[in-house]
C-alpha cells in the first residue's frame, strides 16, 4: 500500500509565498515523476509542476518564473515553492507520484491541500 501525504496549505495574501510539501511511503520503488497538479470545483484537474527522478522539470506556463518544484529521491518527497501567489493561483493542490511500468501505469494521488490566496 502506497500513502502520499500533503502539507502546507492555506490563506495567504496576494503577493505571498507558500511552500507545500509531500511524503510519498509505503511499497513503492523507484519513483519515476512526482508532481503537483490543481483543481477549482467545476474545472478538471490541471497539471501544475512535474520533477522526474532525473531532476528535469516541467511547469504550467501559468505559473513559470513563480513556482520551483524539487523532490528528494532517498525520502520519497516532493515540494512545490509558490512565489508572487496570484488569486487565481487559488485551488485544491494535489501531490502525484507515478511510475511507469512494462504494461501499464502506476498513478498515487494524495488527500489534497487547499491553497487560497486571497486580492
Amino acid at each position: 500500500q502506497v500513502q502520499v501525504v500533503e502539507s502546507g496549505g492555506g490563506l495567504v495574501q496576494a503577493g505571498g509565498s507558500l511552500r507545500l510539501s509531500c511524503a510519498v511511503s509505503g511499497s513503492i520503488f523507484s519513483i519515476d515523476d512526482m508532481g503537483w497538479y490543481r483543481q477549482i470545483p467545476g474545472k478538471q484537474r490541471e497539471l501544475v509542476a512535474v520533477i522526474t527522478s532525473g531532476g528535469s522539470t516541467n511547469y504550467a506556463d501559468s505559473v513559470k518564473g513563480r513556482f520551483t518544484i524539487s523532490r528528494d529521491n532517498a525520502k520519497n518527497t516532493v515540494n512545490l515553492q509558490m512565489n508572487s501567489l496570484k488569486p487565481e493561483d487559488t485551488a485544491v493542490y494535489y501531490c502525484n507520484a507515478h511510475k511507469s511500468l512494462m504494461l501499464r501505469n502506476l498513478d498515487y494521488w494524495g488527500q489534497g491541500t487547499q491553497v487560497t490566496v486571497s486580492s
